[in-house]
């Protein structure tokens, strides 16, 4: 294209000149004519005439031709710059070819790098997918552990509570006592899966005392005791919801007050349960049975409780009640008065003859009021040994009496207009079937009482009014027990009232709900000894830790002991 336009404009300029030079040749020989003179005779006016034609025709086509001469050299210029534009377009397409060729060049390095980068992509992805497909697997696995745990967690719920406590003991002819103690308690409890229920929980108290979890502040700062306080399982099936079986360290699974045992005590064993929902005025039918292992012995017959209940509620308009009666036979109770050192916290062992020798415990130390040994094996009553204990000819201790509870028990409701106050009438009756006819003496050589009857009954009843569930409720009540000495067993019964039995007690007590964890309690234990004149009677030996004894002599009526407990506690 280029050399085109090149030939083109070299013929342009060469037929430009040419035509200048025709040009010139027909101009010259009327130059000449008009130079030389004329030979002839004088021109005519014509002749002037043609001759001035003839001038002016020249001058025409001069002036035609100097306008084409215009034109040709118009047209040549613009051969000229199209032969430079083509030139230079030749130079730019060149120049452009170059860098094509270079970009071409860049382009396959770039295609390479790229097919490269692709194979490494690929490369890259398939690791991706397959870190990915295991990141997934892991995720799915996680998700999977964290659903179990989440329906774990929300199968068991956590509960507990902290017991800040103040503590002061009054009574005539006694040294005055005041104590701070705290508690502490931590449960776990839920199902185990449709049919499996358990439950663990930990308590602060002495270990080898069962009766309290409460930790005085003292004893120079040191550590409380914490130990596990519940461990059991529940087989309650979702297809017989009426079945309940249950075993290990457990909670009270029947209806029953502190007379038969300390409500900080989890009694240890088994217990079955059949419950029938019904519809009418009677509302459930109960009936269980508990096998209780207290003295597992190696060398000798073990000693353990067996026992039923019987129960159903009740429910007419604002009135609904529970009744139960309950069944308690304790075989082999004496293994109660052969402790060991370490149920009973001894710091000595031995005798007055022997000596003493340091040895290890955990416990209340050895229930002793002159005629039990001070020293264990001893007799295991946190509270104090008040029950009639007999001697064989080798000086072993045995209980006076045997022990087989019938306990009655109706606990009655009643709304009144106000939901937060109904009133609690609670009436119990219990009678040992077990005991001895006649109970024996204080006086020296412990003689039987022939002019006394068995003592063998309890009678007791709870009046309160009010609840403490939500914030700002109030409850107030009031307690009262008459409690004989052989109608239950000393070392396991109410450890805060004025003795474990044969007593008098009358109990004050009052919540208020500050907060809907927090509720704030107030307690007053009013109580003396029922009978003074029988053998183990507190007001001899006053198991309370004030003056040796109470009374000067048997027979006389014992002061009243005040003991007011000032409760704050936090529940969780």
């Amino acid at each position: 294209m280029n050399l085109k336009l090149r030939w083109w404009g070299v013929v342009v300029v060469g037929l430009a000149l040419n035509a200048f030079s025709l040009a010139q040749t027909a101009a010259a020989p009327a130059k000449k004519r008009h130079a030389r003179p004329a030979a002839a005779p004088a021109a005519t006016q014509e002749d002037v005439q043609a001759l001035r034609d003839l001038v002016q025709s020249q001058q025409k086509q001069i002036e035609a031709q100097r306008q084409q001469m215009q034109q040709l050299q118009d047209q040549l210029h613009q051969v000229l710059d199209a032969v430079q534009q083509a030139n230079t377009n030749s130079q730019k397409g060149q120049s452009g070819a170059e860098q094509a060729q270079a970009t071409a060049t860049q382009a396959q390095q770039s295609a390479a790098a790229a097919q490269h980068a692709a194979a490494a992509a690929s490369t890259a992805a398939a690791s991706a997918a397959s870190a990915n497909a295991l990141l997934e697997k892991e995720s799915k696995k996680e998700q999977t552990q964290l659903k179990g745990l989440a329906d774990l967690t929300g199968r068991f719920r956590f509960s507990g509570d902290v017991r800040l406590r103040f503590e002061n003991y009054t009574q005539n002819e006694t040294q005055d006592r005041n104590r701070a103690r705290v508690r502490v308690r931590l449960g776990l409890e839920g199902k185990l899966n449709e049919d499996f229920l358990g439950g663990v929980a930990l308590a602060t108290g002495s270990q080898g005392d069962p009766t309290t979890t409460n930790e005085t502040l003292t004893n120079a700062f040191d550590r409380k005791t914490i130990a596990l306080d519940k461990g059991f399982i529940t087989y309650n099936p979702v297809a017989h919801s009426w079945l309940s079986l249950t075993g290990g360290k457990f909670p009270y699974l029947w209806q029953r007050t502190s007379v038969t045992g300390d409500p900080d005590l989890n009694p240890e064993g088994f217990d079955q349960k059949l419950s029938f929902d019904t519809h009418g005025f009677v509302k459930n039918f109960t009936v269980q049975a508990f096998e209780l292992l207290y003295g597992e012995s190696s060398s000798s017959q073990d000693s353990y409780t067996l026992g039923g209940q019987a129960s159903a509620k009740f429910e007419a308009g604002p009135w609904s009640a529970t009744a139960s009666f309950l069944t308690e036979h304790w075989n082999r109770p004496d293994a109660l008065l052969q402790e060991s050192a370490f149920a009973v916290g001894a710091t000595t062992t031995g005798s007055t003859t022997a000596g003493s020798f340091p040895v290890p415990g955990e416990g209340p130390g050895c229930s002793s009021n002159g005629t039990l040994s001070k020293f264990p094996p001893c007799a295991f009553a946190p509270n104090g040994m008040t029950n009639a204990v007999s001697f064989d000819a080798a000086g072993k201790p045995h209980f006076y009496s045997g022990f087989d509870y019938a306990d009655f028990i109706l606990n009655n409701v009643f709304k009144t207009a106000s939901t937060r106050f109904p009133v609690n009438l609670l009436l119990e009756f219990e009678d040992n079937l077990d005991a001895a006819s006649h109970p024996l003496s204080a006086a020296t050589g412990n003689p039987v009482l022939t002019n006394v009857g068995s003592q063998n009954k309890e009678y007791g009843g709870d009046l309160s009014v009010g609840q403490t569930k939500n914030k700002n409720d109030f409850q107030i009540g009031y307690s009262w027990y008459r409690q004989e000495q052989d109608s239950v067993l000393a070392s396991i019964a109410e450890s805060d009232q004025r003795a474990p039995t044969n007593i008098l007690q009358n109990k004050f007590y009052a919540g208020w709900k500050l907060r809907p964890n927090t509720v704030a309690n107030f307690t007053w234990w009013y109580g003396r000894v029922l009978n003074t004149n029988l053998e183990n009677n507190a007001a001899l030996f006053n198991n309370w830790g004030g003056a040796p004894s109470t009374i000067a002599t048997a027979g006389q009526q014992e002061p009243w002991l005040n003991r007011l407990q000032f409760d704050l506690i936090y529940t969780y």
